[in-house]
């Protein structure tokens, strides 16, 4: 008999009419003959709440106790639709991470999957036609609750697929995954295919359709995975091996982050400890570091990179450090910048993908201040006003 992992979202789950949906849609799958194994995240802006009330207390709550009252979102979703599904008189139960099998390690809020312990699951579909398991939750060896940070329930349902050897299908607000975000370009193409490389790429670019981690544990395990809006014909996108992927542009898509904080620095030393320190001066308050060029010049070196702009204050307290210790350096920042990246395999063949771009934004008037690459992607940092401008322009030339 075949068993399918499928996966529902917060806004799939907000209401008590949407879970009842849902379970008529459960229902009809299990009459075809299908096994059922679903993760469900917590209701709406359930999580949001529970953190609400931990800050009424306190602005830093013990991170065991915050996991412990996090995990209480998804063991509702799960409680409500087993309830659902069993009124319907489909064998149903609800399964906590713990009583799932999944195992955790690393620190609280922040856990990771250690292993699944699939004879549990094995041994539950013998009894029940579905599981719904709590996603974004497991225990760790201390036997306590940990929650898995951001995209986590995505992460679980591809764990739960890739130690069935099954398929993995993500239920969500959106249709699939589009060349670009239909709110900034709205005749943006929902993609067919796209490959696991093409999706972590995306992901780690802005594109908040999946999280990286869910998406690279799916090409680790060779995990099918189906992207569509729940309850809906529209169709979606399957994320696959590259080979399986029939079409192979040289640009994918483009993804945008807003809300980039640009730093530049003059007049440091050139030398290894004076960059170095800058470095670990922003590492020791956190700030998230992410596009980086360096140049240097008769003996100064010249440095930029971007971070979060809500990062601004920690960000702040590094640059004070560093103009006490090196005096002479000169800081400019600028706080309405946005990163955007074309993506695309086919980058790693085709040549001119660059000179194209480059070609854009010159006949679009549109200025830029950094640029990285990598095997299958091309960033810059623009202007947030030209955000726009730019993924129009840039949809055209490349026909996405």
């Amino acid at each position: 008999m075949m068993t399918t992992v499928l996966k529902f979202g917060g806004s799939s789950v907000a209401t008590i009419e949407q879970i009842q949906a849902i379970s008529d849609y459960l229902q009809t799958r299990v009459a075809t003959g299908e096994k059922l194994v679903v993760v469900v995240s917590a209701m709406g802006k359930t999580t949001d709440s529970l953190l609400s009330l931990a800050k009424q207390i306190t602005d830093r709550p013990m991170i065991r106790e915050l996991d412990r009252l996090l995990a209480v979102g998804e063991e509702q979703t799960i409680s409500l639709l087993s309830i659902a599904l069993n009124s319907r008189g489909v064998p149903a139960i609800s399964l906590t991470g713990q009583q799932a099998g999944i195992d955790t390690m690393g620190i609280h809020t922040k856990s990771k999957i250690k292993a699944i312990r699939k004879e549990v699951l094995h041994e539950k579909l013998r009894q029940y036609d579905v599981l719904i398991v709590a996603g974004f939750q497991g225990v760790n060896e201390a036997g306590d609750v940990t929650t898995l940070g951001r995209g986590g329930s995505d992460t679980t349902a591809v764990a739960l697929a890739a130690v069935l050897s099954q398929r993995c299908e993500i239920y969500t607000d959106v249709a699939g995954v589009y060349t670009t975000d239909p709110r900034i370009h709205p005749t943006a193409k929902r993609l067919d295919t796209v490959s696991y490389d093409e999706m972590m790429e995306m992901s780690a670019l802005g594109s908040k359709v999946m999280e990286m981690r869910s998406v690279e544990l799916a090409k680790k395990y060779d995990v099918n995975i189906f992207v569509g809006k729940t309850l809906s014909s529209e169709g979606g996108t399957w994320i696959m091996d590259t080979t399986q992927a029939m079409e192979q542009k040289a640009v994918t898509s483009v993804s945008v982050v807003k809300n980039v904080l640009s730093v530049s620095i003059k007049h440091i030393p050139h030398t290894a400890a004076g960059v170095a320190d800058i470095f670990e001066r922003l590492s020791e308050r956190h700030v998230n570091i992410d596009m980086i060029s360096q140049t240097a010049f008769d003996g100064e070196v010249f440095l930029s990179f971007t971070c979060p702009l809500d990062e601004e204050a920690f960000l702040e307290e590094a640059l004070a450090e560093l103009t006490a210790t090196l005096p002479q350096i000169k800081i400019d920042r600028h706080t309405e910048h946005a990163k955007i990246s074309v993506v695309g395999i086919g980058m790693r063949d085709a040549t001119g993908v660059a000179s194209e771009l480059f070609a854009t934004f010159r006949e679009m008037g549109i200025p830029f201040y950094q640029v990285t690459t990598s095997e299958i992607s091309i960033s810059y940092t623009i202007q947030e006003q030209d955000v726009e401008a730019a993924v129009a322009a840039i949809a055209a030339r490349f026909h996405l």
